[in-house]
């Protein structure tokens, strides 16, 4: 096999692995989209209650659990509770800006 042929080989393996990974950052945009769907819900049922915009118990559950998918899916743990508690101070100031509307 010739470099011209490994160079094509290792440019089309290339090619395919960022079709599958421009795939996947698709999904989980749209993924974030539906769960910010329902929190956006969530967020009304609470302004319309009166009740608070974070709920520290369930945040530290839902942690949890993430961990734990993380940890069986050998994602990293750290940085899959990095990225829920990212999400929820969004979702936090979007159900602050609710309750104040």
């Amino acid at each position: 096999m010739s470099t011209r042929d490994t160079d094509e080989t290792v440019r089309a393996e290339l090619n395919r692995l960022r079709e599958s990974i421009d795939n996947i950052d698709a999904a989980v945009v749209h993924m974030l989209a539906e769960r910010f769907k329902c929190t956006q819900q969530v967020g009304h049922l609470k302004a319309r209650h009166h009740l608070p915009p974070a709920d520290p118990a369930r945040e530290a559950r839902q942690i949890e659990r993430l961990r734990q998918l993380a940890e069986s899916a050998k994602l990293d743990p750290a940085f899959a509770e990095k990225l829920l508690n990212f999400i929820i101070a969004e979702v936090i100031r979007h159900h602050e800006t609710i309750a104040r509307s």
